[in-house]
């Protein structure tokens, strides 16, 4: 199955760099990654992601867009750039673990009806661990954290929507329902909540890949562009989907993934309680 991991990125260089140097880290020589920069005004945006093209052992590929699009814009093209491939939106504030993107894959696989994919984060509404709907520091022990997240026998639960942070989208969902709705959601924020709930209205799935975990600082994506999440953008998803608000509500009251998360929250003390063996030999 052939995914195309995309980042836009605009500005926010530093965050962009560690997000990065992560996909060195974690990707196999078979990945595909597409970096679409919406014209970025910081110089120091372009050596980060040339200096990333350089030392990638896998496919990577730049588009940089002579003008700004805005976020909706700019994934909008990139999911044409990226053909017919399956595709991985990953924000460019996201750490990501190792085998992240297999354990997606597998998740796709188990279904052809789901469209969408969010594993855990720190920082993903809904997808968060190991508090539910609220966010935390980034860990500083991210492969243990993978490592805990693989020991579980991924169930792969229903959830009423994805999160934007990084979301797996199949390209057959994009090729029934159509892409994200810049013409409602203008330059970002709620256009994924809305492309999930056209999803679902399809009779397609939206999941948590339960075994996978990717970290998410947060409000790099937006900061340097001033959108805030809500407003009017909200106003629009709810007049669009008169229920959403109950739905997610509802969701967030019954927590269906509070013994998941309990799961993991086992494996990961445990993963913590046994110290790092050093190599016999150096």
């Amino acid at each position: 199955m052939a995914i195309t991991v995309i980042v836009p990125v605009y500005n926010a260089a530093a965050d962009l760099a560690v997000c990065l140097d992560s996909l060195l880290r974690t990707l196999s020589s078979n990945a595909q990654v597409l970096i679409a920069d919406d014209a970025s005004p910081d110089p120091r945006v372009a050596p980060v992601i040339k200096r990333f093209a350089r030392q990638a052992e896998f496919a990577a590929a730049t588009h940089w867009r002579p003008e700004n699009l805005g976020f909706v814009g700019n994934v909008n093209r990139a999911f044409k750039d990226s053909g017919s491939a399956d595709v991985v939106i990953l924000n460019a504030d996201t750490i990501t673990t190792p085998h992240w993107l297999d354990r997606i894959a597998a998740c796709a696989a188990s279904d052809a009806s789901i469209a969408t994919i969010t594993p855990w984060s720190n920082n993903a509404e809904i997808c968060s661990y190991p508090h539910f709907c609220a966010s935390a520091e980034i860990p500083d022990d991210l492969d243990e954290l993978a490592a805990a997240a693989a020991e579980l026998l991924p169930s792969y639960p229903e959830l009423p929507t994805g999160v934007g942070f990084c979301m797996y989208i199949r390209r057959a969902a994009l090729d029934a329902i159509g892409d994200f709705d810049a013409a409602t959601f203008g330059r970002g924020y709620g256009e994924e909540n809305d492309f999930c709930r056209r999803a679902a209205a399809h009779g397609w799935r939206n999941v948590l890949c339960d075994d996978a975990f990717v970290a998410h600082r947060g409000g790099a994506s937006f900061g340097p562009t001033g959108l805030k999440p809500g407003g009017e953008n909200l106003l629009r998803l709810c007049a669009r989907y008169p229920d959403y608000n109950a739905r997610v509500a509802e969701f967030i009251m019954r927590d269906p993934l509070a013994e998941l998360r309990q799961r993991f929250n086992d494996r990961h003390r445990a993963h913590r309680a046994v110290p790092m063996q050093r190599p016999l030999f150096e």
